[in-house]
């Protein structure tokens, strides 16, 4: 007598991410393309970084009131209490220094929070995680702040310089300004901040500390005109001279030809100046970012 066994159950497919009895997992094809990056990535990433943190709104929305605020007051007082000859050789031109002078405070603090903050909050991290290449962030943290330093200063000292024009014209024998003044005193002054905001940029890169490369950048730009200005002996006459030639603000008065010394940096030379210290501070800088730990 035979016995008939009962078929035996079989068992249930696998499903396709699992792999059958006996056999291999299959290979993974991500739905999400992947592409190799490059410094378009970076830049929409800074970009999206700068826009969407307070300080930017902060640091630039008080040098834009700086700017008009103090611009705008200079040019009620002379015009308040100008007389026939109180103008006499200047242009209105020249009474938007006072504004930028300040307002440069907020573009250097703004150079230094866009690197330096990122080591304070541990953000760098992610970063670095994100984009390996050290270079090429801190290439793209340099050209986003250096165009929205640029573009923002541009505007601002073009709108000053034409209300201070239209308010100042004729009065106490000024000066209607040439092309190349307006040049000078817009497009050359907003290259040089944001040249000054773009070595705050690579100070807080190296210091790697924001309230340290803060107090750096204001020392460098005060500090020389200050000690020179108490520079009384005669025997410190040829040091005080040259501070003078060089501090910041004096480089700052050359683009509105208005220097506090009768020599030194003349035309454009201050934005050449300008641009060697910012390549050498970015020669550090990259050194640097290759040797130390993030």
């Amino acid at each position: 007598m035979s016995t008939h066994q009962p078929p035996m159950p079989q068992a249930p497919a696998a499903p396709d991410w699992q792999a059958a009895p006996g056999g291999s997992y299959p290979g993974y094809t991500s739905p999400i393309p992947v592409v190799r990056t490059h410094l378009g990535h970076a830049l929409a990433s800074e970009w999206t970084k700068i826009k969407s943190v307070r300080s930017t709104m902060w640091t630039l929305g008080v040098f834009v009131f700086l700017v008009f605020g103090i611009g705008l007051l200079a040019s009620s007082v002379v015009k308040a209490h100008s007389s026939s000859e109180s103008m006499s050789g200047q242009t209105p031109l020249q009474l938007g220094f006072f504004g930028l002078l300040l307002g440069s405070m907020c573009i250097i603090t703004l150079g230094v929070l866009t690197t330096a903050s990122e080591y304070g909050t541990g953000m760098i991290r992610t970063t670095m995680t994100a984009c390996p290449s050290r270079a090429r962030v801190l290439a793209a943290k340099s050209i986003v702040f250096f165009a929205l330093a640029f573009a923002v200063t541009l505007v601002t000292s073009g709108l000053v310089a034409m209300v201070q024009v239209s308010m100042l014209d004729g009065v106490g024998g000024a000066e209607t300004p040439s092309g190349g003044e307006w040049m000078k005193a817009t497009v050359g002054i907003s290259l040089y901040i944001a040249l000054l905001g773009l070595f705050s940029l690579v100070i807080g890169s190296i210091i790697r500390h924001s309230a340290g490369a803060i107090t750096i950048m204001i020392g460098a730009v005060l500090a020389p005109l200050v000690i020179a200005l108490f520079m009384a002996s005669e025997s410190l006459s040829k040091v005080r001279e040259w501070l003078l030639e060089y501090s910041i603000p004096s480089q700052m008065s050359v683009f509105y030809d208005n220097t506090l010394s009768h020599s030194g940096p003349t035309g454009w030379d201050p934005l050449w100046i300008m641009l060697g210290l910012t390549a050498a501070a970015y020669a550090g800088a990259f050194a640097l970012l290759q040797k130390r730990d993030v």
